[in-house]
Formats: structure tokens, sequence, C-alpha cells
């Protein structure tokens, strides 16, 4: 299969599916990188970067958005 550095959104929420599902599997990065028709290493670089941006979410160093009070997500740009 043919790889290429560049995710297309499809790819990458397969990814983060495949990574729930198969994150207990020690050859999860093989299975992946199979299914994905990317390599083994673009496969671990995308983890690496979640694991990153997650971390930083989680410490507060990406901000959240600044949702309404009582607005549900995805909402905000609706007219009322």
């Amino acid at each position: 299969m043919a790889s290429s550095s560049n995710w297309t959104w499809e790819q990458n929420k397969l990814f983060e599916n495949l990574v729930v599902t198969n994150n207990d599997d020690p050859d999860r990065f093989q299975k992946l990188a199979k299914v994905l028709g990317k390599t083994v290493e673009e496969v671990k670089v995308l983890y690496q970067n979640h694991v990153r941006y997650v971390n930083a979410t989680e410490a507060a160093k990406i901000p959240l958005p600044n949702y309404k009070t009582g607005e549900a997500k995805g909402q905000h740009n609706k007219k009322k």
C-alpha cells in the first residue's frame, strides 16, 4: 500500500477508533498501519502527537471553547 504523511479526516477518525479498540494489543501499530495504508512509523508519530495534545489539553495549556451557559456543543453558531 502507498503511504503518505498526510492524513485525511476519515483516516484520522478511523485511527482514533482503532486506537481505542486495539489499545491493549502489543501489535497495534502494525495492525493500524496495515488498515490505514500507512507505515508503522507514521502511525507511531500520529499516536505520539495525539498523546501530546491530550496531555496539553488536560494540563489546560490548550484553551477549551468558551460556550455560552446552557448551549450545546456545535450549536453556538446557530441563530435562535
